[in-house]
This record gives C-alpha cells, structure tokens and sequence, in this order.
C-alpha cells in the first residue's frame, strides 16, 4: 500500500471512528433526559423505577391537598380510579392547580412509593387534560366527568 492510500484509509478511519464516537454521546444524553410517564397503577405495582426522573398523573383526589403552614410543601394523591399515588412539591402550585383535575407532576419516588415532585404542570383551560392523564384513565375504565383529551 503507497502512502497516498494509507493516508486516505487513516483519514476514513478518524472520521469514521468520530462520527460514532459523537453518535454514542448523542444517545447517552438523549438517554439521561427521557422522562417517561407512569399512571399510579404502574407506580404501585412497582413498574416505575426509583431511582429515575419520571412523569405521573392522573386526576388529584378531592379532599387529598395538604398545604403546609410554614413553608411552601405541598402534599396531594393523584389517582387513575384503580390505584392512588402521594406526590410531594415544595413550591408555587400553578394556577389551574385544582382537586378532582387531571395533572402531570415530574420527579423521582422516594423509598415509600411517593413521587416527589420537582415541577407539577396543571390543564391548560377547563377542556384539556394531558394526553397520558386521558390514555390511562380511558386504559383503567374511568373516564372523567367533563374532559376530554
């Protein structure tokens, strides 16, 4: 082999070898920010994973909201109508934060099988529920009263 063609199979090499080097960074990243989403049904049978960010909803349960005096945590179940689910937040709720509405709250469980919540997002407008909120009450046989997704 002459030194023209070695130098070429060395350049393909190095582009060959950086090209895979940089796709296998891009999935790795990608990899770390997937929040996949779980209703409490699958949370309580123990299909979440604990030690992951992940996304939970379903429709907060009337009577559930527990606002603490002193500081800004929170504490309310959220329910798909088979199973319940306690979320923790310390922060603002959103404004259309309301018992008996469909959320979707973003964090990790804690040892106890509470998600604590690190951001909790609420319905847009009076019609609007999350589509994963929508799939598993729909998937569980419960649909909510007024809402449609």
């Amino acid at each position: 082999m002459n030194a023209v063609r070695k130098k070429r199979l060395y350049i393909v090499l190095a582009i060959v070898a950086g090209a895979g080097i940089a796709v296998a960074l891009a999935l790795s990243a990608l990899q770390q920010n997937i929040n996949l989403f779980y209703t409490p049904t699958q949370i309580a049978s123990g299909d979440a994973p604990k030690d992951t960010r992940i996304r939970a909803g379903g429709m907060v349960e009337k009577g559930s909201l527990k606002r603490s005096g002193d500081s800004l945590d929170v504490e309310f179940v959220v329910t798909d109508f088979a199973q319940r689910v306690t979320i923790r937040y310390r922060g603002i709720l959103p404004d259309l934060f309301r018992e008996g509405q469909g959320i979707v709250a973003l964090g990790k469980l804690d040892a106890n099988g509470a998600l604590i919540a690190d951001e909790v997002l609420a319905k847009h407008d009076e019609n609007y529920m999350p589509p994963e909120v929508t799939k598993a009450l729909k998937d569980s046989g419960q649909q909510p009263d007024k809402h449609e997704g």
